[in-house]
């Protein structure tokens, strides 16, 4: 008699497939494999577009918290602009002021004995000087000292003329400066 012998059923076949089978079992395997590959991929992605709609989210609540602060600000910013632009332009004016001041007390310096101005005109790019003159020395020397300061481009003598009831020698010079 034999013993205990149970019938047996080999369900996985031969485990010397043939190479069909083995193929099977491969790309089974590898599709499996980029199956679950793709679902983590989908999942991260859809992870990652709920962080970046909260991102968004904040991000539209920061720019309305900013807009409003610089809707609050913006009358500030125009009175800041305001006084920057005067201060400009009062700089500017004290520049030239101080330029201006400079050349006019210069001229007045250049003047010799025996003239007197009866018109001193400063503008910002000439000068207009109407003057009496005792001597025509003091003419000559006054206009050379205009021509030899470093501000003043070109001396011209509009008009010269003779007073006879005082002997005095009146002149118009225009002086273009640099």
């Amino acid at each position: 008699m034999r013993k205990n012998h149970h019938p047996s059923i080999n369900l996985l076949g031969n485990r010397q497939g043939n190479i069909f089978e083995k193929f099977i079992d491969w790309a089974l395997t590898i599709g499996r494999l980029v199956v679950i590959l793709t679902e983590v991929i989908a999942l991260s992605a859809f992870i990652y577009r709920f962080t970046l709609d909260r991102e968004l989210i904040d991000l539209h609540s920061k720019i309305k918290q900013e807009t409003a602060i610089v809707g609050y600000l913006k009358s500030r910013e125009e009175i800041y602009r305001n006084l920057q632009d005067r201060l400009s332009v009062a700089s500017e004016f004290s520049e030239s002021g101080g330029k201006k001041n400079k050349i006019f007390n210069d001229i007045i310096e250049l003047a010799t004995g025996g003239m007197t101005f009866n018109e001193l005109v400063l503008s910002e790019n000439f000068v207009k000087i109407d003057a009496n003159f005792q001597y025509i020395s003091s003419l000559t020397n006054f206009v050379n000292s205009l021509k030899n300061y470093p501000a003043i481009e070109s001396v011209s003598i509009n008009k010269i003329g003779n007073k006879l009831s005082n002997s005095l020698i009146t002149a118009s010079i225009t002086v273009n400066l640099k």
